[in-house]
């Protein structure tokens, strides 16, 4: 089986070995490829939705993995019981919606060895969530997939918090390991926001704040 290069590197920032709660399974594939390659010795695949869970039950069977992958109609983590799974894997939501999962069962989320997680928007609110739930972000990577960066985050338990909202906003971890492939994304933002401010007259009141994010960004890609 061959997933997209930003579901492989999902996959293969699970660790635990164990039991995998895939959260918003879509069409199943990347439970399906963990327990295939021995990455997970069992599966959950989780969806609010029919349709995704029908099709992950039809890849599912099609794999022959009926009975290493049970399937389960939940909206977030309602459904997973408290230690029940090793690994919470969560990608291709927003950040928003990512966060209320997180923290609408804090007991649940909290009862997971490690979270590997995906948001594709608003990631600064997911690394606030984790840290007030109680997680280290121990690796975070980015890949470039069809046109688009993405950002995967592996946590584990423990104790944790970023100094300043940037850390939060950008990666303190993409920051502190200059990820090349941040720092490629990094370079291209700062050429937007520089166009941005080639654009916008002086009395606008906003330029203040487009070159202060120019300055941020400035000091990430060369900091003192």
């Amino acid at each position: 089986m061959q997933l997209s290069k930003r579901l492989q590197t999902v996959a293969h920032l699970v660790h635990s070995g164990g039991v995998v709660a895939d959260i918003g399974c879509d069409h199943g594939f990347t439970i399906i490829y963990l327990v295939m390659n021995q990455l997970a010795s069992a599966g959950i695949a989780m969806d609010v939705a029919d349709g995704p869970l029908m099709r992950a039950k039809e890849h599912i069977h099609q794999y022959g993995l009926d009975n290493r992958i049970a399937l389960r109609k939940s909206d977030g983590l309602q459904q997973l019981v408290e230690g029940e799974a090793d690994t919470i894997l969560i990608s291709g939501i927003g950040g928003a919606l990512m966060e209320r999962i997180l923290r609408e069962f804090p007991h649940v989320t909290q009862s997971a060895k490690e979270l590997v997680l995906s948001p594709q928007s608003e990631i600064y609110k997911v690394r606030h969530a984790l840290h007030d739930l109680g997680f280290v972000i121990a690796q975070e990577e980015m890949v470039f997939d069809q046109g688009k960066y993405y950002t995967i985050i592996r946590c584990e338990r423990g104790s944790e918090h970023y100094f300043t909202e940037e850390e939060y906003i950008y990666g303190g971890y993409l920051m502190r390991t200059r990820h090349p492939v941040f720092l490629e994304y990094m370079q291209k933002e700062l050429a937007r926001v520089q166009r941005v401010l080639e654009a916008m007259p002086d009395t606008q009141p906003a330029k203040r704040q487009i070159l202060q994010e120019q300055q941020t960004i400035s000091d990430i890609l060369n900091p003192r």
